[in-house]
């Protein structure tokens, strides 16, 4: 059995804090090493105090399965989502996706690492990000979802991680659309980069709203040979 993820323990150098203090991104004032967001505004972060086990959508107790998974079990095995999708965690997305504001991104993937060392989240064999259409990813500038992998492969001790899913043609905004046509929207949009798939493998996005875009990513790296496909997300809507 696979053991708990480990967190890097990163050497500080005093010097470089001493002439540049980190910053809390939330509030503003002062901010722990390593972690520019203050212990009092982690503390106040909204975390899921309930949810289900298979899609982490936040309810009023822990189920294993709730009405919508019941209907139709999603392509992943579990989710994890670090935070609920409100107050500061959805002013942190918007300042990285829409603002181009890479610290609160750092923060955000920091942020989730720890939530998944107090979840027991187990190390996967790749983390493997969600992959933009080559336009929208133009646009942006980025990738969110590449640079959490990043991220967390620091924090996790150099995790392995790959742009293992690429998008095979462009499609609608999910954010653009209700959520009964998200599925067909995604329907056949992604593919493989190789035919070598690991055993284990965690997708990773910023937010999970209806799950659809993750259900067909798991989708096709079940169908190539992928035994358990998790979800790790920052925030679950």
């Amino acid at each position: 059995m696979k053991s708990p993820l480990p967190v890097a323990r990163h050497l500080t150098d005093g010097l470089e804090h001493l002439l540049l203090p980190p910053v809390c991104v939330v509030c503003g004032m002062s901010a722990r090493p390593g972690l520019d967001c203050c212990t009092g505004c982690e503390r106040d972060l909204p975390k899921l105090d309930a949810a289900c086990r298979r899609c982490a959508l936040e309810l009023v107790r822990d189920v294993e399965l709730c009405g919508r998974c019941a209907r139709r079990l999603p392509a992943f095995d579990h989710a994890h989502a670090g935070f609920a999708y409100r107050d500061s965690i959805e002013r942190l997305v918007q300042r990285f996706k829409f603002r181009h504001d890479l610290a609160a991104g750092r923060v955000l993937a920091g942020l989730l690492a720890r939530r998944l060392v107090e979840q027991g989240v187990v190390r996967p064999d790749l983390v493997v990000p969600v992959p933009l259409h080559w336009r929208r990813r133009l646009g942006r500038g980025f990738n969110q979802s590449e640079l959490l992998c990043a991220d967390l492969s620091r924090h996790f001790n150099g995790l392995p991680w790959y742009p293992l899913l690429q998008r095979q043609r462009a499609t609608a905004a999910q954010s653009d659309l209700p959520a009964e046509r998200r599925g067909g929207n995604v329907r056949g949009a992604f593919g493989l980069r190789s035919t070598l798939v690991p055993t284990h493998v965690a997708l990773v996005d910023d937010v999970m709203t209806t799950g659809s875009t993750l259900d067909e990513c798991a989708r096709v790296l079940k169908r190539a040979g992928v035994r358990r496909v998790e979800v790790w997300v920052v925030a679950r809507a």
